[in-house]
């Protein structure tokens, strides 16, 4: 199921995910958008808890609260592809971050592109307004 979502061309949009979130972590999460400093570009959208925040703060390494695993996560810990931290911007509200990265490996996403490659950004297809049901893939596009 997970291989076409991921890497699908059928819209199956999880409008679950924050009741799931709300059901199975042991913590309270904000969401923080991740984007390139230089490129302006969205990488990931992910979860953070107050640990998750020191650690990113004191390491200045993006670092997450891991929704499915109910555990600290450490991008590119495993990877290789570590995303620096430049600054972190806070809404008005004080309930979402923006981290202002710039990706230190070859991609940001756990998926691979056809040559194998961790994919730079999260958001590598995009819904065809012509038909609202596909997605296409724009990653071999820019």
């Amino acid at each position: 199921m997970s291989n076409q979502i991921e890497e699908g061309t059928k819209l199956k949009l999880d409008f679950t995910k924050l009741r799931k979130i709300q059901q199975n972590i042991n913590t309270d999460v904000i969401p923080v958008a991740v984007q390139h400093a230089i490129t302006n570009e969205i990488l990931i959208i992910a979860y953070v808890n107050e640990e998750a925040l020191n650690h990113t703060i004191k390491n200045r390494v993006a670092t997450f609260w891991s929704t499915s695993r109910n555990e600290l996560w450490i991008k590119g810990k495993s990877s290789g592809d570590v995303l620096e931290i430049v600054e972190i911007l806070i809404n008005c509200e004080q309930n979402s971050l923006i981290y202002k990265v710039i990706p230190k490996g070859s991609g940001v996403c756990h998926t691979k592109n056809h040559n194998n490659i961790s994919r730079r950004t999260c958001y590598y297809r995009k819904i065809d307004l012509e038909n609202p049901n596909e997605l296409i893939f724009i990653e071999n596009l820019k």
